[in-house]
C-alpha cells in the first residue's frame, strides 16, 4: 500500500519547503489532457523523446527542489535523467496555472526553472485562455512566443512544434 500511496503523492518540495498539492479541477485536466495529446503525438511522429505528465517528480535538487510539472518534455539524447523520477533538467516544462498557484507557476516555480536552466518554460492560463512560451538567454527567462484567446504558439525546444490555442481552450 505504501507504494501506491506515494505513486499518487503531490507533495512537491519548492525551495526546501513541503508543499502539498489538492488534486486539480476538471477544467484544468482538459486543459492539460488536450494539451499532451497534441505535445505527445508531435514528439511520437517526429521520434523526438518523451513527454510525461503529472503527477511525475523532477528532482533538481533532492530536499530542495523537486517539481511535478503538469507536462514536461526530455529530448531523446538526454533520457539518461528519467529514472525512478526525473532526476535532472527536463528540455520543457509547462505548468497550467489555478487560481491558488498563480504566484507559484508564474513567478516562484519559474525562478526555479531559471535557476536550473529548463530550456523552455510553458505557462498556461485557462483563465485568460493564455499561453506563454519562455525560454532562456543568458541564464534569464525571455518571452520567445504568446497567444492570447486565438492563436498559435511555438516551440523553439520542440523544433516545429506549433499549437493553436482554441484546440487546448475549447
Amino acid at each position: 500500500m505504501e507504494t501506491l500511496e506515494r505513486d499518487l503523492d503531490l507533495t512537491e518540495i519548492v525551495n526546501g519547503e513541503e508543499i502539498v498539492g489538492h488534486s486539480p479541477f476538471g477544467m484544468h485536466q482538459g486543459i492539460s489532457s488536450k494539451l499532451n495529446y497534441i505535445i505527445h503525438h508531435y514528439v511520437k511522429a517526429k521520434d523526438l523523446g518523451q513527454v510525461y505528465y503529472s503527477p511525475l517528480d523532477v528532482i533538481f535538487e533532492e530536499s530542495l527542489n523537486r517539481l511535478q510539472p503538469d507536462i514536461l518534455f526530455i529530448r531523446k539524447e538526454n533520457m539518461a535523467i528519467f529514472q525512478d523520477w526525473v532526476r535532472g533538467v527536463p528540455d520543457m516544462v509547462c505548468e497550467i496555472v489555478s487560481r491558488g498557484t498563480f504566484i507559484r507557476d508564474t513567478a516562484t516555480k519559474k525562478e526555479i526553472y531559471e535557476k536550473y536552466k529548463v530550456p523552455e518554460y510553458w505557462i498556461v492560463i485557462p483563465e485568460f485562455k493564455a499561453v506563454e512560451v519562455l525560454t532562456i538567454k543568458d541564464n534569464k527567462y525571455e518571452r520567445y512566443s504568446i497567444a492570447e484567446i486565438e492563436g498559435v504558439v511555438t516551440s523553439k525546444v520542440i523544433e516545429g512544434l506549433q499549437v493553436n490555442i482554441k484546440d487546448i481552450f475549447d
